[in-house]
């Protein structure tokens, strides 16, 4: 068994990370990794999103070194932040059209004009039964309504940021034929949301959530989460048996 991608990794085009692109590419084929996603923060995110003149060259300097690293397909992905209650993303066409790989998930802070009192609910949702049920029902929704609304291929740290429904949020996510992640870097998903989730016909991911180099590839945390699960790896995208 060994991991043959990873999907979820942050570059210097993300304010909490400093890891330039050529070395993102060395690491990862140094891990023997086949593919890898880049998935810096959406535009929407306060202080850390990408900015959409930095996706562009992104996408010009993947081009770049998937000719001179032919040994490992390189995407351009994103990891997009779901806004407002509507299940929107903070990404515009042109965007999307020039995106390989398209992670979405919530993330407190991005767009707070959007809708405010969702990052308030979640806030408030640490301290108060009433504020988390509150958060749960509209961070559910939202996630749900993002995941029929848009072509997503994995839903980042699912429950990480705010509460959710992880029943109503893998039925979605079987249907939608989109993927859940379980996150390296984050407790989720957890063992127990990992049980409730593979009751549906969902496909599932691991993701190592890097923001340094020595991080890439590295999935220990959600590998102990799965055995604890006891969930089959013919169902995770990126384990070879």
């Amino acid at each position: 068994m060994r991991l043959i991608g990873d999907y979820h990794m942050h570059s210097k085009y993300s304010g909490d990370s400093k890891n330039e692109i050529e070395a993102i590419v060395k690491q990862a084929i140094s891990v023997g990794l086949e593919e890898i996603a880049i998935t810096d923060h959406g535009p929407g995110h306060s202080g850390y999103g990408i900015k959409r003149e930095n996706y562009k060259l992104l996408r010009q300097q993947i081009d770049e070194l998937r000719g001179k690293y032919p040994q490992i397909r390189i995407l351009l992905g994103i990891e997009a932040n779901i806004l407002g209650r509507d299940g929107a993303l903070d990404m515009d066409e042109e965007m999307l059209n020039i995106t390989d790989w398209l992670n979405a998930g919530y993330h407190f802070g991005a767009k707070i004009s959007e809708d405010y009192m969702i990052h308030l609910y979640n806030f408030l949702s640490r301290f108060s039964g009433y504020f988390y049920r509150k958060a749960k029902a509209i961070n559910t929704q939202t996630m749900v309504r993002a995941m029929h609304r848009n072509q997503i291929k994995a839903i980042t740290h699912p429950g990480a940021k705010g509460p959710i429904d992880m029943d109503a949020v893998a039925k979605a996510a079987a249907e939608t034929h989109t993927m859940l992640e379980i996150n390296n870097s984050h407790g989720h998903l957890s063992a127990e949301e990992i049980q409730i989730a593979m009751q549906y016909d969902v496909q599932f991911i691991l993701g190592s959530d890097a923001h340094e180099l020595v991080n890439i590839g590295k999935v220990p945390d959600a590998l102990d989460r799965v055995q604890k699960a006891r969930l089959g790896l013919d169902r995770i995208y990126n384990i070879r048996l």
